[in-house]
Formats: structure tokens, sequence, C-alpha cells
């Protein structure tokens, strides 16, 4: 019965993750489609800043379910939540060091798709 709760909590999270694929795809062609590559790039680095430290913390924190092993629970979430917010440091850090993106689109992006979680219950239904 756990593994099925944790398939459950994964999958649901993995949904949004998909959600916020989705939105980066959609603002970077914008962003290009109105200001050419380089906003178009920076755009698609910041949703991936974002997405891509979601996605790690999704696979870490559902890693564990069930009242029986409710303190691996809490260290997985603990754990994913660290890693995110050291994958978030270091994609900024390469973002702005090694690719040179521009700051508007790279942010704008960003904050787009992180608030997709927000609004995911306006398209994800809960089974």
């Amino acid at each position: 019965m756990s593994k099925v709760l944790a398939h459950r909590g994964r999958w649901s999270a993995y949904k949004l993750v998909l959600l916020q694929a989705a939105m980066t795809g959609c603002v970077s062609i914008f962003f290009f489609a109105m200001w050419g590559e380089q906003y178009g790039l920076s755009a698609l680095a910041g949703g991936a800043i974002a997405v891509l430290p979601n996605f790690v913390f999704a696979t870490l924190a559902f890693s564990h379910v069930g009242a029986q092993a409710s303190g691996k629970v809490v260290r997985s979430f603990f754990l994913g939540e660290a890693v995110k917010l050291l994958l978030t440091i270091v994609f900024f850090s390469l973002a702005f060091g090694l690719m040179k993106a521009s700051f508007m689109p790279l942010f704008v992006s960003y904050l787009l798709v992180l608030i997709v979680p927000w609004t995911a219950p306006l398209y994800l239904k809960q089974n």
C-alpha cells in the first residue's frame, strides 16, 4: 500500500513539473518570437532553473511514504529541499557566469514557472 501512495504522490508532483516544463517552452517561444534568440535562450534557462530542481525535489521527497517510515519521509523532504536550493544557486550562477543570460527574460520565465503550482488546481484533477 505504501508503494502505491509513494507512486501516486510522485506522479502528482511529476505532473506539476510537466506543467512547469510546458510553461517554460511557451514563455521561451514567446520571448524568441518577440525579441530574438538571446532572449529566448535566457527565458529557457530561467524556466530550466525552476523545473530541474523541482524535478529533483519531487524524486527525493516522494521516495518514502507511510507511518512506519515517517522519519525517512521527513529526512527525504529536507534532503530534497536542500538539494533543490543548492541546484537553484548553481544554475543561476551558471546562467549569469557562463551563459551571460539576459536578466529580464530569465527572471520573468523563472517567476512564471514558479507560479504554475499555485494555479495547478485549475488544470489538474486529483484522482
